[in-house]
């Protein structure tokens, strides 16, 4: 592992994207969620992410579109991302939804043609300082196999639900998967093993190799229970347009809901109450032998906290040299 000071890997990250073809704007704002990640440890989406972003543009022969509004109704709209990344293609989505529920109490926004969509909860996060609430759910290419089954049927399918506080957001983000597919990645990168457990081969079986995995299918969570989600956040971004099966990394479908706690009760009354019940879950007298109970977005938040008083990240060396390879392009 490297240290990096937070920022001289901002300046990374953005001086790859720009190597990439993206403005300074759009590499910003890449930037910005790949850093939300490394902040909060979930170095799998952090500075690792570019070296995927860089990949597939660099191997797809037709260039991005300029993402688009395609439908819209006051409180809903159809984004078709162009082929365009998804922290760009989220971001859009987001300030429309954000837009439309403000102004409308409740907006319906669905993205497609978009791939690498990052954290949901960085874009809920930011949902719940503008004081709303929301639901995002996202499909993508088959990785997964369903429960009982050894052949990718669905997406790594996050889904997330973000609520506004006085305090800091309860946010729960989750993917349906029993690994990420930046986790597999980066393993890959690194030449390290899957946990058992995790992922079958092209032949349907099991497997600790990521490079294997990369071609069979990753395991469902939660058994039947959570391949039954799986499945429900795979139709939710199918109504988006996005594909059932799109080739390759391509065609993610992200499904947005947000809503206005005010359209129903007294919104400043509703975060304090979200506040005082967050308390009330941590307080839960813990098991014999573990720690304090906590409630979704605790983690985060404490590592990110952490990380900014430290004002550093490890990033490994592997990715680290690769990084400056690309950067050194710009």
């Amino acid at each position: 592992m490297t240290t990096l000071t937070l920022s001289d890997a901002r300046a990374l990250a953005v001086a790859t994207m720009t190597s990439c073809g993206h403005s300074a704007g759009a590499a910003e704002t890449i930037a910005d969620h790949l850093l939300d990640c490394e902040l909060r440890g979930l170095s799998f989406g952090g500075l690792a992410r570019a070296l995927s972003i860089a990949e597939r543009m660099r191997t797809t022969e037709e260039p991005p579109r300029p993402i688009q509004v395609v439908g819209e109704t006051p409180v809903s709209a159809t984004v078709d991302g162009g082929d365009q990344v998804g922290y760009l293609v989220g971001m859009r989505a987001l300030e429309l939804a954000v837009a439309k529920a403000r102004t409308q109490g409740v907006a319906v926004v669905g993205a497609r043609n978009t791939w690498y969509t990052g954290m949901f909860s960085y874009y809920l996060e930011k949902a719940a300082q503008a004081g709303l609430a929301g639901m995002i759910a996202g499909s993508g290419p088959a990785v997964v196999a369903p429960h009982g089954g050894t052949e990718a049927r669905f997406g790594t399918n996050p889904i997330a639900f973000g609520f506004p506080a006085t305090s800091a957001p309860v946010i729960w983000d989750i993917g349906t998967s029993t690994v990420m597919y930046g986790e597999v990645m980066l393993k890959a990168r690194l030449g390290e093993k899957l946990a058992s457990g995790q992922a079958y081969d092209a032949a349907g079986v099991p497997t600790l190799d990521p490079a294997a995995a990369l071609t069979g299918a990753f395991g469902v969570w939660g058994g039947h229970k959570g391949s039954g989600l799986a499945l429900v956040v795979q139709l939710l971004g199918m109504m988006t347009g996005a594909a059932a099966d799109p080739p390759g990394v391509s065609d993610c479908g992200f499904f947005i809901v947000l809503f206005d706690p005010g359209t129903l009760t007294d919104a400043d009354d509703y975060r304090r109450r979200v506040a005082a019940f967050a308390e009330s879950v941590r307080a839960a007298r813990p098991v014999d032998g573990g720690g304090p109970v906590r409630v979704p977005f605790d983690r985060s938040v404490t590592c990110r906290n952490e990380a900014l008083r430290r004002g550093t990240i490890d990033v490994p060396e592997a990715v680290l040299v690769a990084l400056r390879q690309l950067a050194g392009d710009v």
